[in-house]
């Protein structure tokens, strides 16, 4: 017989064999292979050690009020989406908003107007270098134009004149 756990198909062999779950044939082939196989006998008793622990295992006892106290934790849990929409909601309840939403827009009309009539709008004027700016591009427009139009006056076959 070849190792079973030089295989992936027969390593469930030895699975089979700790739990009791093969046939005497096969039982006894294989206890023939572990009496020579130091790997599998080794592999055999740890699993036998594994299912003496679980068999000698006890749960512990449940309290009597396990149940309500689960069901308390499963109904104060938040869905993520609950958690996402958290700040898009008031602080208080519907009602409250809806009997307190007219006063507030009127708070809030009332400031923007204070404040639209101690500081009313008026259009910035330009500065006076700004000005002083336009006049000196203009200066200079109006000296390049004299500058071409005794260019083309110079040069009578140019291509320059209309």
């Amino acid at each position: 017989m070849n190792c079973p756990l030089e295989t992936r198909e027969d390593a469930q062999l030895l699975l089979d064999y700790c739990t009791r779950k093969l046939e005497p044939e096969s039982v006894a082939i294989l206890e023939r292979h572990i009496a020579i196989c130091g790997a599998c006998l080794e592999f055999a008793l740890g699993q036998r050690a594994v299912w003496q622990a679980l068999d000698a295992w006890e749960a512990a006892p449940v309290s009597q009020d396990f149940d309500r106290r689960l069901y308390r934790r499963i109904d104060a849990q938040v869905s993520w989406w609950s958690l996402l929409l958290r700040p898009f909601r008031p602080p208080f309840g519907m009602a409250t908003l809806r009997r307190s939403l007219p006063a507030t827009a009127m708070a809030c009309l009332l400031v923007m107007a204070g404040i639209l009539v101690e500081r009313p709008v008026v259009s910035p004027e330009p500065a006076p270098n700004q000005m002083e700016q336009v006049e000196h591009a203009l200066d200079e427009m109006e000296m390049l134009s004299e500058f071409s139009r005794h260019l083309r006056a110079d040069v009578p076959d140019s291509k320059l004149q209309p």
